[in-house]
């Protein structure tokens, strides 16, 4: 068994998600993930600016988000979003433990400002969903810069930029 099936559905556990529901989700999920990425979040979320668009389901790895879509009428799954954690930006999150919720929001690679909400079913849920964003997107990932390897035509960094010294005067 590879990793990503040993870690969804104890995700989806996690969250208080139905097993046939994840199961239903699941082969959309593996085409979109590697067999070697660990599930981290598997949970039902909504989107605030679409509130008839159906269900939607929330797959976080370390490398990926995907997002599914059900269909209110014909039960269709969907997909809504996949792209690699790394080709998000703008990502944030607020979490309001009053409400029991977390909103995620991030900009897509085609442009598209994405938002989900995430409902718990307790206060304490909503932290560890805050603590568990908090390491998949600040901690696990690199600022562009800190990607670069090198630039064509940049000089070296190595060297030493030139200081000016005045001749001393006899």
């Amino acid at each position: 068994m590879d990793v990503f099936s040993r870690t969804f559905l104890p995700a989806a556990a996690e969250t208080g998600l139905a097993t046939q529901t994840a199961t239903r989700h699941m082969p959309v999920f593996r085409r979109c993930v590697g067999s070697g990425d660990a599930t981290i979040l598997v949970t039902r979320c909504s989107r605030p600016d679409h509130p008839v668009g159906g269900e939607y389901l929330m797959l976080l790895t370390h490398r990926r988000l995907v997002v599914t879509r059900q269909t209110r009428v014909l039960h269709r799954l969907r997909l809504h979003l996949n792209t690699e954690l790394r080709e998000l930006s703008n990502v944030t999150w607020s979490p309001d433990p009053r409400t029991h919720s977390l909103e995620l929001a991030a900009t897509a690679i085609d442009g598209a400002r994405e938002r989900f909400l995430i409902r718990t079913h307790h206060p304490k849920q909503v932290w560890q969903l805050d603590a568990l964003l908090n390491h998949a997107f600040r901690t696990r990932l690199r600022t562009p810069a800190e990607r670069l390897v090198a630039t064509i035509g940049d000089p070296p960094a190595v060297t030493r930029p030139a200081v000016f010294r005045p001749a001393a005067a006899h």
